[in-house]
């Protein structure tokens, strides 16, 4: 579902944030991004929803070559992903309702699928109490579980997540991960980009890490490594 071939992308400033990626992901799995601040993790994960452009190498998310990719087609890529944001990027004016079901109109379903929609997620993410308040009226917690509704509302194959605990005390964090892993049970594959070395330790999947845009190393059901 996901393929680096051969990656480089150079910013500007003649930094090389990432320096021959080569990786797959396959379908269904759950895989842990890690590395120091400035490490190349950021751009990997923007790589993948094409908020960055590779420099040069190939990119292939599904049937998406995001290296040729015209800029009509990726919104088409982007309603092919879930993606969830350390701030949230929820709109302050409208309810919690509202915020899950923007991202469903955006791409024109029916009222119908989405009362149904917006509900099984709220039901999902423990919050259908929530669903007329508005985004100033929850806790952090509560604010990151209406991101993840948002992401998955349109049932994509793939989450990436961006930092989805960063800002979170560790039992509210549990939580959110709580949410990722039953999606993931579900057959999402989840992208997870994180600096929190209790969740990557205590809760195993696939390690991806990152230092000085390159990957180090790729193990399966790893842990933070002693330099982190």
């Amino acid at each position: 579902m996901i393929e680096f071939k051969h990656v480089f992308k150079k910013y500007t400033n003649d930094i090389e944030a990432a320096s021959d990626f080569s990786i797959k992901i396959d379908q269904g799995e759950f895989v842990y991004v890690v590395g120091p601040s400035g490490a190349g993790k950021s751009t990997f994960i923007k790589m993948m929803y094409r908020e960055e452009k590779p420099t040069s190498g190939q990119i292939k998310i599904n049937e998406f070559e995001l290296d040729k990719i015209k800029g009509h087609e990726i919104p088409y890529l982007r309603r092919e992903l879930g993606i969830v944001f350390q701030d949230f990027k929820l709109l302050p004016k409208m309810t919690v309702f509202e915020n899950v079901a923007y991202a469903l109109q955006v791409i024109e379903k029916q009222p119908t699928e989405i009362q149904q929609r917006v509900k099984r997620v709220l039901d999902l993410v423990g919050l259908a109490d929530k669903a007329d308040a508005f985004p100033n009226q929850l806790s952090g917690g509560e604010q990151q579980r209406i991101a993840i509704a948002r992401a998955i509302a349109n049932q994509p194959g793939i989450v990436i997540a961006d930092e989805p605990t960063g800002n979170l005390d560790p039992d509210t964090a549990g939580g959110i991960m709580d949410i990722l892993e039953e999606i993931n049970q579900q057959g999402t594959t989840v992208v997870m980009a994180t600096h929190n070395s209790g969740i990557v330790n205590q809760r195993k999947h696939r390690v991806i890490e990152i230092e000085d845009g390159h990957i180090i190393r790729d193990q399966r059901k790893g842990g933070f490594s002693k330099n982190e």
